[in-house]
Protein backbone atom coordinates (compact mmCIF):
# COMPACT_ATOMS: atom_id res chain seq x y z
CA UNK A 1 0.00 0.00 0.00
CA UNK A 2 3.11 2.57 1.20
CA UNK A 3 4.37 1.60 -3.06
CA UNK A 4 1.50 2.23 -4.53
CA UNK A 5 0.89 6.00 -2.33
CA UNK A 6 4.67 6.85 -2.84
CA UNK A 7 4.14 6.17 -6.49
CA UNK A 8 1.32 8.50 -7.03
CA UNK A 9 3.01 11.25 -5.18
CA UNK A 10 5.99 10.92 -7.17
CA UNK A 11 3.52 11.24 -10.37
CA UNK A 12 1.20 14.09 -9.30
CA UNK A 13 2.39 17.24 -9.90
CA UNK A 14 -1.07 19.38 -8.35
CA UNK A 15 -0.04 22.55 -7.02
CA UNK A 16 3.68 22.71 -9.27
CA UNK A 17 2.19 25.54 -11.10
CA UNK A 18 1.22 27.13 -7.84
CA UNK A 19 5.02 26.57 -6.55
CA UNK A 20 6.37 28.58 -9.56
CA UNK A 21 4.39 31.38 -9.74
CA UNK A 22 5.41 31.92 -6.26
CA UNK A 23 8.89 31.45 -6.69
CA UNK A 24 8.38 33.55 -9.96
CA UNK A 25 6.43 36.68 -7.77
CA UNK A 26 9.48 36.43 -5.28
CA UNK A 27 11.88 36.79 -7.67
CA UNK A 28 10.60 39.71 -9.59
CA UNK A 29 9.64 41.73 -6.00
CA UNK A 30 13.34 40.82 -4.53
CA UNK A 31 14.74 42.50 -8.07
CA UNK A 32 12.28 45.58 -7.71
CA UNK A 33 13.58 46.09 -4.25
CA UNK A 34 17.12 45.55 -5.27
CA UNK A 35 16.78 48.35 -8.09
CA UNK A 36 14.72 50.88 -7.24
CA UNK A 37 16.85 52.86 -5.22
CA UNK A 38 18.94 53.39 -8.44
CA UNK A 39 15.82 54.55 -10.48
CA UNK A 40 14.98 57.11 -7.92
CA UNK A 41 17.82 58.18 -8.34
CA UNK A 42 17.78 58.49 -12.09
CA UNK A 43 14.58 60.25 -11.90
CA UNK A 44 15.31 62.59 -9.53
CA UNK A 45 18.63 63.99 -11.27
CA UNK A 46 16.28 63.67 -14.20
CA UNK A 47 14.04 66.22 -12.63
CA UNK A 48 16.82 68.16 -11.54
CA UNK A 49 18.30 68.54 -14.93
CA UNK A 50 14.68 69.60 -16.46
CA UNK A 51 14.43 72.59 -13.53
CA UNK A 52 18.26 73.73 -14.02
CA UNK A 53 17.62 73.50 -17.51
CA UNK A 54 14.03 75.61 -17.96
CA UNK A 55 15.55 78.28 -15.15
CA UNK A 56 18.29 78.68 -17.28
CA UNK A 57 16.04 79.47 -20.60
CA UNK A 58 13.66 81.56 -18.89
CA UNK A 59 16.59 83.52 -16.89
CA UNK A 60 14.04 84.02 -14.15
CA UNK A 61 14.15 82.73 -10.80
CA UNK A 62 10.15 82.56 -9.26
CA UNK A 63 10.26 84.10 -6.07
CA UNK A 64 8.60 82.24 -3.25
CA UNK A 65 7.23 85.43 -2.08
CA UNK A 66 4.90 86.83 -5.19
CA UNK A 67 8.01 89.05 -6.51
CA UNK A 68 8.81 89.84 -10.17
CA UNK A 69 11.92 89.45 -12.32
Amino acid sequence: MSETMLRRLLVDDGGQDLIEYALLSAFIGVCCVLVWPNIRLAIGAAFTGWDTNVQALSSCTPDPGGGGC
